[in-house]
């Protein structure tokens, strides 16, 4: 069994053991090409990892939890952290960590080095799958490099292979992940060849940078940009970029360096050096039989080849933007400076747009409106939301990523047993909702002081309309709190509560639910935050401390986003609810039933159109579908199986939800199960002991303002809304994810023991 195989000495024989990448280099290196020294650690050697201790079975569990068709982005995110971390925590053999000391000795005096994936299936001619694995630049000495390693195997099961698992043919009884190990060239410039253009085969196409590649693999570097025909090797086109950084070896890894004023006029290739990356590829084409994409790098007037892989069709589908929800979902993944230049433009552009936008529409009053404007009010209005949304998916989700940035960092760091403790250190982050859920409370404090309203509004039917003796009970100085409360959150509360009540009357009842139950938890001060953040600063080599506070500042402010971002989008969707409603209403009273199911276009078209509304489809029923439990009620599973999203125990009655509204009546102490929670839903989290959701993830909303008020939390459960029947008595385990269904009612247990109520009922962690 060979751990380790130089490049010169790999053969055709060894394809299964050093992978496609490996492979590669030792077919340029026989045929003459210049690439780097090195050597490669074999798939016998991951294998023999991952054979020790239990750990292939650990993976195996982790794989099948849940179906993969049922997972949203965020959740596959949190299996690759959580199987990442198991192999942060496995022991190397001291065979394999031997091995790659003795091949980094003899390869000569110590030298930074490039530690990259070469995965069996990876770069073939059938399909490239680039920038699926992890590869790592300027590591120094053999602890980092073996430490590296481990990593490199780890992205074998990372996000982005998980999405490509069946094209990979990802199994953890046969697939392994061989290594190279590569002297790094430090290149005054380098960049990319396409011997053959993926979206128009009569050119090729060469992009470069200042620089070592990474700046340009992982778009931190804009590249210049040069087609040429592809027989003749004329030059068609140079887009020059706008030249302000180059990303260069730092005291580890790589760092973004301002160009000089000179070297930024300068394009990183002369015509001479353009025309040996363009002979480069062609001869790679020629060896290899099939249009290549070529990464080099140029020191010194001398080129080396970095790797060469096939032109393929998936190549060409990310080129044109053809791949679907995983060529977006692959561009999620962002490296730090290009999230620091997103959070710039969130924080400075974005949203002060939005709310600039909101508070202009908020100006306009639909019910002032004749119907034809009203019409144009609600066109305008979604063509406007919808241009919202598109930013929201095109920079507020992949600002995301900063979360696990750090949380990638944290563990490398800490090596927790827990892949996300690191998200203790995000808790207590200033968000939307938690302030104004602070807000909720003073009311309720205020309606504590008010017996009369307060029975009042527990005296009240749910469902019908406030009786005259709330209203008689109202003080001036809560009628004046409530309306303080509206003139900053009303749009949430009309956005919760659509056309099915007054928003006033709904803020009312959930006041009241609230003053009923215990005070929230208290939630995490900032002095318990500080010492957490000194204890895991303590942690981190003196030299990188800087390094590790601006990461996480980076990651409070995406978690923070990650929450308000939907409050922030919110806004401009309760102006098009606003008008939407006006124009439903209006249509009620002329055709005389109820339009509530027609969208927002089919009231606009409603509004000028002499013909009546279109009756509604079968599909458009809004009635509630009854449970799987209701339906049959010998359909009753025992246990639910989830992802734990936030930690502690809590027993108690669920609380269905399957439309918004369905917040409002909510009580004290009750389990919420729901399809998702929506920023305009979490009102009412600090009156329930637990969570429950279908939609999975540790970034979902749910999850988050879970933590933050300390609730046991169990996302990712499948058909929970229809598994749980409204009533049941359950038990949540944020610690393993698992939801505990009684054969007893809830009003059976209500009989023989007090109910849990509150938050505090809850047995926290």
């Amino acid at each position: 069994m060979d751990l380790i195989i130089t490049l010169p000495a790999i053969t055709d024989c060894d394809r299964d053991r050093v992978g496609g990448k490996a492979m590669a280099l030792a077919q340029m290196h026989r045929q003459g090409f210049r690439i780097p020294d090195g050597f490669c650690v074999t798939a016998d050697a991951y294998r023999l990892f991952l054979d020790s201790d239990g750990l292939r079975e650990r993976i195996q569990l982790e794989l099948t939890r849940k179906r993969f068709a049922d997972m949203r982005w965020e959740e596959l995110w949190d299996i690759a952290l959580r199987i990442r971390n198991l192999f942060l925590g496995q022991a190397i053999p001291a065979a394999v960590r031997d091995a790659i000391s003795a091949a980094l000795r003899a390869h000569g005096p110590p030298a930074p080095m490039v530690v990259r994936s070469s995965g069996l299936g990876e770069d073939s001619a059938g399909a490239s799958f680039a920038g699926l694995h992890e590869s790592y630049v300027n590591i120094l000495g053999e602890v980092a490099v073996v430490e590296h390693v481990r990593l490199v195997w780890a992205s074998l099961w990372s996000d982005r292979a998980l999405l490509y698992r069946q094209e990979l043919g990802l199994d953890v009884a046969r697939s392994a992940m061989p290594v190279v190990v590569q002297e790094l060239v430090m290149g005054e410039c380098s960049g990319v060849v396409f011997s053959e253009d993926p979206t128009d085969p009569r050119r090729c196409v060469v992009e470069a940078v200042h620089g070592l590649n990474q700046g340009l693999v992982d778009g931190t570097v804009a590249p210049d940009r040069w087609v040429l025909d592809r027989h003749s090797g004329a030059l068609l086109r140079h887009d020059p970029a706008e030249r302000l950084a180059a990303m260069t070896a730092g005291p580890e890894g790589t760092i973004l360096v301002p160009l000089t004023a000179e070297r930024a006029l300068q394009a990183p290739l002369s015509e001479a050096a353009l025309q040996d990356v363009v002979a480069l590829a062609r001869l790679a084409e020629r060896r290899f039989g099939v249009p290549q994409d070529v990464e080099w790098t140029r020191r010194q007037g001398e080129l080396f080849t970095l790797q060469a892989r096939p032109i393929t069709t998936r190549a060409a589908a990310a080129a044109d933007g053809s791949g679907g929800g995983r060529s977006w979902y692959l561009g999620l993944t962002r490296s730090l400076e290009n999230l620091r230049q997103l959070r710039r433009r969130i924080e400075d552009e974005a949203i002060p747009a939005m709310e600039r936008e909101a508070a202009a529409l908020a100006l306009i009053d639909p019910a002032s409106l004749d119907n034809a404007a009203l019409a144009d009010a609600i066109r305008h209005r979604r063509e406007r939301h919808e241009a919202w949304r598109k930013v929201y998916w095109d920079d507020f989700i992949p600002f995301a990523h900063g979360v696990r940035l750090f949380g990638q960092f944290y563990n490398d760091t800490v090596r927790p047993d827990d892949p996300f403790a690191f998200m203790e250190l995000l808790a207590a982050t200033p968000l939307a909702s938690t302030d104004r859920n602070r807000r909720l409370a003073e009311l309720a404090d205020r309606l504590r002081g008010a017996p009369a309203l307060q029975a009042a509004l527990a005296a009240a039917p749910p469902g019908a309309t406030l009786p005259a003796a709330v209203g008689a009970a109202l003080t001036p100085e809560l009628t004046a709190a409530l309306a303080d409360f509206e003139g900053l959150y009303g749009d949430q509360i009309s956005l919760a509560v659509g056309d099915g009540m007054a928003p006033r009357e709904a803020l009312l009842r959930l006041v009241g639910a609230l003053a009923a139950g215990a005070p929230p938890p208290a939630a995490t001060t900032a002095a318990s935050l500080a010492e957490r953040v000194d204890a895991f600063l303590e942690t981190v080599r003196e030299d990188r401390r800087a390094f590790a506070s601006d990461l996480l500042d980076l990651a409070r402010a995406s978690y923070r986003l990650r929450d308000d971002d939907n409050v922030h989008l919110g806004r401009i969707e309760a102006r098009l609810a606003a008008a939407v409603s006006e124009g439903r209403r209006r249509l009620a009273e002329r055709w005389r039933r109820d339009l509530a199911y027609l969208d927002a276009a089919q009231v606009e078209a409603a509004l000028t159109d002499t013909a009546p509304p279109p009756v509604p489809s079968a599909g458009d029923a809004t009635a509630a579908t009854p449970t799987a439990a209701a339906a049959n009620p010998a359909v009753r599973p025992r246990q639910l199986i989830g992802q734990p999203a936030g930690p502690g125990l809590a027993t108690g009655t669920a609380r269905v939800l399957r439309r918004p509204e369905d917040v409002f009546q909510c009580q004290a102490g009750e389990i919420i199960v729901c399809d998702a929670i929506e920023p305009t839903m979490t009102f009412v989290i600090p009156m329930v002991a637990a969570i429950v959701e279908r939609r999975g993830g540790m970034l979902i909303h749910g999850a988050i303002i879970a933590r933050e008020y300390g609730l046991p939390c169990v996302t990712g459960v499948p058909q929970a809304t229809t598994l749980i029947a409204q009533g049941t008595r359950v038990t949540v385990d944020g610690y393993l994810g698992i939801v505990t269904l009684t054969t007893e009612t809830a009003t059976a247990a209500a009989a023989e023991a007090p109910a849990d109520t509150g938050a505090g009922a809850a047995t926290q962690a």
